[in-house]
């Protein structure tokens, strides 16, 4: 096909781009969900761009250490901890081996706490975030509810090393403890409760994908045979530290919708106990109020 005169020859494409298809079907074809993204996203980090900018990367400039980083994504290691970051609502955390990567699915659970925090006639709310991991979302509620006192518990002094990293500066009061006798101090005060705590059945091991599996925390994945004995310790806790009226907020795996609210009873002192479903409309995550005297 003839061009018309003036009109100028394709550009080639970039010796980045053509690498960063190469690593998309390579990471395809080792099952990684977002093969596309990843190998994107490893390709900003090794050139230190953003993902938007790639093209701009010189042909001359192109860093093959990104390879590295593609066999290493390609063995199915955490993108996040090959980049050392995660990216969490309006925040970027620090992370690696020892902490639980925090997901997109927590970020609607955050979302649902903050329109509760906001509607309550509270100026400065008191929320504790148990099993905080990485910080994320005691994080983002200090940021996205300005005037809340925010206090994040965890236990493992291995994660507890990128937590520190990830408050530093911030309002955000962490303590180390276990989330089932944490902040005797705070009892019957606390607006909002909330956690991602373990909750994966011990059965279900072999199912769970490799870079949950393999490189997060055991600590932060199992809890008993059905999942369920750490959310059963945290109803009571929740309990201790909440005001009448305040809220819990508990996320679950989508395969146990229904089961958890069922912990929060009116006999235990629980009112208006519910289910709440994620982006993917898969339940996500229960509610419930302390009832009233």
């Amino acid at each position: 096909m003839q061009r018309s005169f003036g009109e100028r020859p394709p550009s080639p494409r970039s010796v980045l781009l053509a690498e960063v298809a190469q690593a998309t079907q390579r990471l395809a074809d080792a099952g990684v969900p977002s093969p596309r993204f990843d190998a994107e996203e490893l390709a900003a980090f090794v050139h230190g761009v953003k993902r938007g900018e790639l093209h701009h990367v010189k042909d001359a400039d192109f860093d093959a250490r990104y390879w590295e980083a593609v066999s290493r994504r390609e063995a199915r290691e955490p993108l996040q901890h090959i980049t050392g970051r995660a990216f969490f609502r309006y925040l970027e955390l620090q992370v690696g081996p020892g902490v639980f990567v925090p997901r997109p699915e927590t970020e609607s659970v955050v979302g649902w706490a903050i329109d509760a925090v906001r509607a309550m006639d509270v100026v400065e709310p008191l929320i504790v975030d148990l099993c905080t991991g990485s910080g994320a979302i005691a994080l983002a509620l200090a940021q996205e509810v300005p005037r809340s006192r925010v206090h994040a518990v965890e236990l493992s002094e291995d994660a507890l090393r990128w937590t520190r990293k990830n408050v530093e500066g911030t309002r955000v009061r962490l303590h180390r403890g276990d989330a089932l006798t944490a902040l005797p101090d705070l009892d019957g005060q606390v607006d909002l409760v909330i956690s991602n705590p373990p909750y994966i059945p011990l059965t279900e091991w072999e199912y769970v994908a490799p870079e949950a599996r393999d490189h997060d925390p055991e600590l932060a994945l199992f809890s008993g045979e059905d999942g369920l004995d750490t959310i059963r310790g945290l109803e009571r806790t929740a309990h201790r530290l909440l005001r009448p009226g305040g809220v819990v907020v508990i996320e679950h795996a989508d395969t146990q919708g229904g089961q958890v609210p069922w912990i929060f009873t009116e006999e235990r002192g629980w009112a208006d106990a519910a289910d709440h479903p994620d982006l993917n409309n898969r339940p996500r995550f229960a509610t419930a109020r302390k009832a009233l005297p």
